[in-house]
């Protein structure tokens, strides 16, 4: 374990965000975590070793405070070897009853932030010509659910980000992965960490139906953070990291479900697909 590594987290004063950078501390890292509030995430992470934790107060949605927290991370570690784009939120609800805004405020969460962290870091390990890059998905950005279209669009926008990006720096000797849990006993269900839009309109039966289940099972969820996070310490000390990892056995049966559904359709019109072309 080389555990002179500096990680760069952001979304990091509650649930896995949280919980990762405790794990890393513990096995001692240095780590520079962001969130909205730098004295709030001092005290969730409850360390007082200024030597290996540098607390970051960062607005996501301004690239100037991006920027800034790199250099800040630069100044006190010297080096940056792992970012985790864990920022982010849930978003439930019917695609008419959700606000055009609200779609735009996750999308720049969700999306937008990842890519502009990214962004800022990519001069920082092209130059150490080193680096892993992990950004956290879901399987609902490749095996949905009703209800969820949104948040889906977002975490399959990531995905798609990731392969091409991966292409892109693995020259520099960058390597990038999504990871795409199921359901894990982070909070993720809870007000703080989901926009959830009730529907008013008659019908959505599945809709309906799918989110009174999923908000039933809040803190009921099967996946471990303890257990996710010291995944992500082996995916960082990998030679060959996945570029997709699925975390949770509903994660797995969801995308090899949709991998099979996927094959079999594409075999079906296998011959329509094919005409399209000139001959």
């Amino acid at each position: 374990m080389n555990n002179s590594k500096v990680w760069y987290i952001t979304g990091s004063s509650q649930g896995l965000g949280l919980t990762l950078v405790k794990k890393l501390l513990e096995n001692d890292y240095r780590v520079a975590a962001t969130s909205r509030n730098a004295q709030a995430l001092k005290k969730a992470v409850g360390v007082v070793d200024t030597g290996s934790f540098l607390p970051l107060a960062v607005d996501l949605n301004n690239v100037d405070s991006i920027d800034d927290s790199i250099q800040q991370t630069l100044a006190a570690f010297g080096q940056i070897d792992v970012v985790v784009n864990n920022a982010g939120y849930g978003m439930a609800g019917t695609v008419e009853e959700i606000t055009e805004q609200e779609i735009r405020n996750i999308f720049d969460v969700n999306v937008m932030a990842t890519i502009d962290v990214i962004k800022s870091v990519l001069p920082v390990m092209r130059k150490q010509r080193s680096g892993y890059i992990i950004n956290i998905g879901s399987v609902a950005g490749f095996a949905g659910a009703p209800g969820w279209a949104v948040y889906s669009a977002t975490k399959a926008a990531v995905a798609a980000f990731t392969e091409v990006l991966a292409l892109d720096v693995k020259e520099f000797g960058i390597k990038v992965s999504v990871v795409e849990p199921s359901g894990f006993r982070t909070g993720f269900l809870t007000k703080n960490s989901l926009s959830y839009t009730e529907s008013r309109i008659d019908g959505y039966k599945a809709v309906k139906d799918t989110q009174r289940r999923y908000l039933a099972g809040d803190g009921k969820q099967p996946g471990d953070p303890e257990k996710a996070s010291a995944i992500f310490i082996e995916l960082a000390e990998s030679e060959q990291p996945p570029l997709h990892l699925y975390l949770g056995e509903d994660a797995y049966n969801r995308a090899s479900g949709k991998l099979a559904a996927m094959t079999s359709e594409l075999q079906e019109w296998k011959a329509t697909t094919i005409s399209a072309d000139y001959k």
